[in-house]
């Protein structure tokens, strides 16, 4: 679309919102002369639209400027400065150079992390090559995914898995299929160097998906994204969605009966798990979730918990163009959080999702199992020896 084109759509929209707001004035002005016997009406103050109060917080004040984005009305009452309008250009908005402002806008940069220098610097890329695909995994339209977040070297924990409760099924119409998600681990991470191991074993299992990123903590955000933007290339039919790490325990026979029971209106927004209410960052600098007042401030959106959550297919496709909307997070529970409040939706939370455990009580009782649906976390023996004694025909709870 040509500038020209663009401006006149633009001052299309902006004559369409003066005769709405004119209709609306001139509507309250006939209302109140009725009822006032003065005649008199009172016209507000305010402007209608407001700009921007700039937050103090990285993360805050660019999530603010990408909204911008999606707001051409409030990007022109903006009063941005031409650094800040960069971000505006999608070339800038998707850019994998190191950010060159952010060094001088996150106040306390130099002294933070380097785990977060490395994240604020490439905040802004998401243009990762997948380096092993599978793309005939969904071809006969899945009932069930199962998306298991892991690293290269824990060969032991998928093997484990594929072993116990992330078999590939098909029984009548129902069909479980089941994907590896994997980064890269370098050398400068102190990881051997795996690769051989790797393609072996994508050929023996064809389950691997490995994208040519650095595997770490704040990139599994990344990996979120990626995954999202895999789903609606190659897998766009699945009806569902489970998604975890690979360090837990799932009862797939719960899961599945589950989601058969489900309406059709309840499943279009399926999104369940052990969901965390009214939660905050973490300013304590040893803890794993820290998080610098100078990146975010306020409070979290509802999530579920990382260690696994089951979704719809028809939602994964809609948080895939939310998330464009939203700004890399460090922390990925919170930020699909991010995106489904984005879409004005919540995570459900389902007394099955265990993501920090039973009592240890009950932990060696097998019949605690029988009606959940996750528990974290189990080693890779532990999966095998519950997943074994849950398909004991004499079970008896």
């Amino acid at each position: 679309m040509s500038v020209g084109r663009r401006r006149l759509k633009l001052l299309g929209i902006l004559m369409m919102v003066n005769i709405f707001i004119y209709v609306i004035v001139e509507v309250s002005k006939s209302g109140g002369q009725e009822k006032n016997a003065e005649g008199r009406v009172i016209i507000p103050q305010d402007n209608f639209w407001r700009k921007f109060t700039p937050h103090k917080a990285y993360w805050n004040r660019q999530q603010q400027k990408l909204e911008l984005l999606y707001n051409p009305i409030l990007s022109l009452l903006s009063n941005m400065t031409v650094e800040e309008n960069l971000i505006l250009n999608s070339s800038v908005l998707n850019s994998c150079d190191p950010d060159p402002w952010v060094t001088s806008e996150v106040s306390d940069f130099a002294s933070l992390p380097d785990r977060f220098k490395d994240f604020l610097l490439y905040l802004r890329c998401r243009n990762y090559s997948l380096i092993v695909d599978q793309p005939n995994k969904c071809k006969h339209k899945p009932f069930l995914l199962l998306a298991i977040k892991s690293l290269i070297p824990h060969f032991d924990r998928r093997q484990a898995i594929r072993e116990s409760w992330g078999k590939e099924i098909t029984s009548g119409d129902i069909t479980v299929k089941r994907v590896f998600l994997l980064g890269q681990t370098p050398p400068e991470d102190h990881f051997p160097n795996l690769s051989d191991m790797v393609k072996f074993e994508s050929e023996t299992h064809k389950d691997i998906l490995l994208w040519n990123y650095r595997d770490t903590f704040f990139n599994l955000t990344l990996k979120e994204v990626l995954f999202l933007k895999w789903v609606s290339s190659s897998c766009a039919d699945v009806q569902f969605i489970f998604k975890g790490d690979d360090d837990v325990f799932v009862n797939t026979h719960q899961i599945l009966d589950y989601l058969k029971s489900l309406s059709k209106d309840k499943a279009k927004d399926l999104f369940v798990g052990d969901v965390i209410k009214d939660a905050g960052p973490h300013r304590e600098k040893k803890l794993k979730y820290y998080i610098p007042e100078s990146v975010y401030e306020g409070s979290y959106p509802p999530y579920a918990g990382g260690g696994g959550f089951l979704y719809s297919g028809d939602l994964a496709l809609r948080l895939t163009n939310a998330s464009d909307q939203v700004l890399l997070y460090p922390i990925d529970d919170v930020y699909t959080g991010m995106c489904l409040q984005k879409l004005g939706l919540a995570p459900e939370k389902h007394k099955g999702f265990k993501t920090f455990d039973i009592e240890e009580k009950y932990r060696n009782n097998i019949c605690s199992y029988t009606n959940l649906m996750l528990v974290h976390s189990r080693n890779p023996q532990e999966m095998i020896k519950i997943w074994t004694s849950l398909q004991d025909p004499r079970l008896n709870c």
